[in-house]
């Protein structure tokens, strides 16, 4: 570990602790409906937006109608986007002809569900697939639509906890509107115009041709990337401009556009957090469920640095210094900018997988055995360190019942989590999303580890890719693991698992060495997609709904405390446990094999 390395994890945590209170009371009156400075600048057009589309906001939803409304919205917006993508051919803003050929069908589902789920999993290369026009309506308001919709989740289920014997939760179209005017939209603004001033391009040109020093043909991708940057890190979607994504000098071109975009991966899952405390009653509540966030980040960001700085045996043997000296990074450098170095790229990699965001500046798959797995456990968590914007926040929220469950046990009551009996029906709905998520990513990935499809007939073209069947396995058959990745042994098993963790937890980040771009890989994706993100929210939303119609429990001397140390201890306790409990054999068969496998001298 380095010095450079400790600083940069200090300081930016410090910077986000500062603005989390002020970022969670902002929230806190928005979703109240109180007046805030921009309610005099946007009040009209949030007042318009309801007479428009007959919202009444003052219209209590129960849980039920608003997990309906939810649906529909995120339904509607899927639909749409697959018919914007296969029909780009014939839409504006294309100046490079892009058409059906670079986006089949197979890939606009994929692509579709992706960012309807908030994963902006990504199964090709933007600067090749996609027009302008796809990427400023189809994809880049989705990036909005599905942002809001994982904040109005969890502002729903903070209305559980905060109201008594009430019979709704909320207004579903009335919190969205109330998000998209007042919390994404004027930090998109100015963080589009802090992008731009970074140097990060905003125009419709047509891509520049160019001719390198030695005389090579070149052609420079451009086009709206700032204003699709900015959602994309504060809505925690990832999904980026260029196949590099924040590894390109296009999205990311400076330390200061670096750090600008950690601050906006963490900005309003941290800011919840207080928002959570500040409705409930308890700001207490919300500190105690941060530091169960910050403590887990914290661990993974310095094991991550630790190991990446270490580098590998290997290296040693080969004679390649892995000391940090004044002219040289040291550690493992491969699949990393020299420009962010191994500091920078390990704190993108925890944060981004903590946040369910996606975006990268460093290649996973290039990472040391146990700096890979440290982001594929944030995304095993449930992505619950700080999360997706809402969604950390409600998937902790899911584990804290849990906890409070074991709480009651251990002292002989019935538990209680901020003045509400937790009972038979929270208890279940929360392990029915931890069962489904646990699911899905463990059936997935163990069918696509083992499946084996047929060389010729019908079921062969599941495993091609243009047209093109990719070579693996034996001579008589293809199998989407071993003819789709670029390793075999541990590190392939990696790569696939990692692939169906990052999906169901609406991540978007990969072990890039699998290719997914297969009708096989992109229509099982896409389900994984859809299950991780709709099957978690239902339960919750049931919980909350449950929660809303009890009444409050006064406290008592044999009340469990859930706004101190030990309860955030235990909270942390509980979502390692479950994660281990649940995913070691996959972990034990992937990084840790390969990690023993890298000590015993051998190649991976």
């Amino acid at each position: 570990m380095t010095a450079n390395g400790t600083l940069q994890i200090v300081f930016y945590f410090l910077v986000i602790l500062a603005i989390t209170a002020p970022m969670g009371i902002y929230m806190a009156k928005v979703f109240a409906g109180e007046k805030t400075f921009m309610s005099r600048i946007l009040g009209w057009l949030e007042r318009g937006t309801y007479k428009l589309l007959g919202i009444d906001p003052e219209q209590d939803m129960k849980w039920t109608t608003y997990a309906i409304a939810m649906l529909v919205f995120s339904a509607a917006g899927m639909l749409v986007t697959y018919a914007l993508l296969r029909l780009q051919g014939i839409l504006p803003l294309n100046p490079q002809g892009f058409d059906t050929k670079q986006m089949p069908a197979h890939l606009a589902f994929n692509t579709a569900a992706s960012f309807t789920t908030n994963t902006n999993w990504q199964n090709y290369s933007p600067e090749v697939t996609l027009s302008y026009f796809s990427n400023m309506v189809a994809l880049a308001i989705h990036n909005w639509m599905s942002a809001a919709v994982g904040i109005v989740i969890a502002i729903a289920v903070i209305r559980g906890f905060a109201r008594k014997s009430a019979k709704g939760i909320g207004n579903f179209w009335a919190d969205i509107v109330r998000c998209t005017l007042y919390v994404l939209l004027p930090i998109c603004f100015f963080g589009a115009l802090i992008f731009v001033w970074q140097g990060v391009p905003q125009n419709f040109d047509k891509y520049t041709a160019a001719k390198t020093v030695e005389g090579a043909a070149q052609t420079i991708a451009q086009g709206p990337v700032a204003s699709q940057e900015i959602i994309k890190q504060l809505g925690t979607n990832g999904g980026g401009f260029f196949n590099a994504n924040s590894a390109h000098p296009f999205e990311n071109p400076t330390p200061f556009s670096n750090f600008f975009t950690l601050l906006c991966i963490f900005a309003i899952p941290a800011g919840l957090t207080y928002t959570f405390g500040k409705m409930v009653g308890n700001v207490r509540q919300g500190w105690a469920v941060f530091a169960a966030m910050a403590i887990m980040f914290l661990g993974g960001a310095f094991v991550c640095n630790i190991s990446e700085q270490a580098g590998t045996p290997l290296l040693d043997k080969a004679h390649v210094m892995t000391l940090q000296t004044g002219d040289q990074p040291g550690g493992n450098m491969e699949g990393k900018e020299m420009r962010f170095g191994i500091g920078s790229s390990t704190l993108f990699a925890t944060i981004t997988t903590d946040a369910s965001c996606g975006a990268v500046n460093s290649m996973h798959d290039s990472y040391t055995p146990i700096g890979g797995l440290v982001p594929l456990f944030n995304l095993l968590t449930g992505e619950v360190i700080f999360g997706g914007v809402g969604a950390g926040l409600y998937g902790m929220l899911m584990f804290a019942i849990i906890a409070v469950f074991i709480a009651g046990l251990m002292v002989g009551r019935t538990p209680e989590y901020i003045g509400k009996k937790i009972e038979k029906f929270e208890v279940q709905m929360a392990m029915l999303a931890v069962l489904i998520l646990a699911a899905d990513v463990l059936v997935f990935t163990a069918v696509s580890s083992t499946l084996q499809l047929p060389k010729d007939g019908p079921y062969a073209a599941l495993n091609t890719y243009n047209g093109s069947a990719y070579a693996g396995g034996s001579d008589s058959v293809y199998g989407p693991a071993t003819g789709n990745t670029n390793n075999s042994g541990a590190h392939g098993f990696t790569e696939i698992f990692y692939m169906f963790a990052s999906q169901t937890g609406n991540n978007g980040s990969a072990f890039a060495g699998i290719t997914g771009n297969t009708p096989y890989y992109d229509t099982v994706g896409g389900f994984a997609m859809l299950i991780g993100r709709f099957l978690m929210i239902i339960p919750l939303l049931g919980i909350a709904g449950s929660l809303a119609r009890k009444k409050a429990i006064p406290m008592s001397s044999g009340t469990f405390p859930t706004d101190n140390g030990t309860f955030t201890w235990l909270l942390v306790g509980v979502v390692l446990i479950v994660g281990a409990l649940t995913y070691f054999p996959g972990l034990a068969l992937g990084p840790i094999v390969e990690h023993l496998q890298m000590h015993a001298g051998k190649t991976f």
